[in-house]
């Protein structure tokens, strides 16, 4: 067996974060979760439907590998990606980074990971490898997965080589720290201010405030979208507030990042998205209760009222970031 000695195997709330933690932490640079969210500008949401979808797709953060090239720039990190579209250079690849003493980080699809309790395809999936042998790969993933754990090489690959939405060709990457670290206090107020320019001002209508509010007016016709409503809202308020997609997860995160920085930084702004925050991330769950409630009982009033508060989340968010895009460095 082949592992990365000296390795922190602490799962955290969300995949990538917990991957980059696992990494930076080997690094010497050991952050909060909430701030490795922060610092990366990950909060965002975005409403997606198709016709070639079963069910529309809400997600409550930027795009995977987003938060991770975010936070690489942020603070300096050398980020090394490798993809390729052949199985074997994908492995030696991972072996490489393993032999030389460095953890990595894989995307892929946790459909096929054996220990994975949801059987859903998602191919935006982030975890870190730590070791092999000849038949299992040890990997880190959330804490809700259980933290260290492991998976056949087998199921290994075909998670990596899995196509489909937010897939990546067989992506790894590695992190190096440079020997002086930008201090992440000096890269917060930039962090901020990104994230916020980005969901105030988005290019279409599915994201970020305006997404929201259009969420807010779909969400009452998703009885009439699923032939299966039993199913569908059910697993989608499952996936909302455990995954995190679309519900309060990243929303405390985000909190708890401004939490974290109001004792670094004095200012109104600051305290007033802090506090807005707070305010929207019970939200979250309570609508998620609701779309639960209408599949389980297929009555539309759950849906209607899930609606209004998303309207109201809306202008909640709105408002918060408002007064974050005014932070001054």
């Amino acid at each position: 067996m082949t592992t990365v000695a000296g390795i922190d195997t602490r799962g955290m709330q969300h995949c990538e974060t917990t991957a980059l933690g696992v990494l930076l932490r080997h690094q010497g640079l050991d952050l909060s979760e909430p701030m490795l969210f922060g610092l990366g500008s990950g909060l965002s949401f975005i409403y997606w439907d198709s016709k070639n979808m079963d069910f529309p797709f809400l997600g409550g953060r930027v795009k995977p590998f987003d938060l991770t090239r975010n936070l690489s720039t942020r603070l300096g990190l050398e980020l090394l990606l490798q993809e390729t579209g052949s199985p074997r250079r994908a492995w030696e690849n991972v072996t490489a980074s393993i032999d030389a003493g460095r953890p990595v980080g894989l995307q892929l699809d946790s459909h096929h990971l054996d220990y994975f309790g949801s059987k859903t395809h998602f191919g935006g999936h982030v975890v870190a490898m730590y070791g092999y042998d000849d038949h299992v790969a040890y990997l880190v993933d959330t804490d809700q997965q259980g933290g260290a754990v492991s998976t056949s090489l087998t199921s290994l690959a075909r998670a990596r080589a899995a196509r489909g939405p937010m897939a990546a060709k067989h992506r790894s990457f590695t992190l190096t720290a440079p020997h002086s670290l930008p201090s992440p206090r000096d890269r917060i107020i930039p962090a901020i201010t990104a994230c916020a320019g980005a969901f105030l001002d988005p290019p279409i209508a599915n994201l970020g405030h305006r997404g929201i509010e259009k969420a807010g007016k779909l969400v009452r016709t998703w009885l009439r979208r699923t032939r299966a409503p039993q199913r569908d809202l059910p697993r989608a308020a499952l996936l909302m507030e455990k995954a995190g997609t679309g519900g309060a997860l990243f929303r405390n995160l985000y909190r708890d990042f401004l939490s974290e920085c109001t004792g670094l930084i004095d200012s109104r702004h600051l305290r007033t998205g802090h506090r807005l925050y707070a305010e929207a991330a019970p939200l979250w769950t309570e609508v998620a209760a609701l779309i639960g409630k209408a599949g389980e009982s297929g009555e539309a009033q759950f849906l209607t009222q899930a609606g209004a508060i998303l309207g109201d989340l809306s202008r909640l968010e709105r408002e918060a970031m408002q007064a974050l895009s005014r932070l001054e460095a």
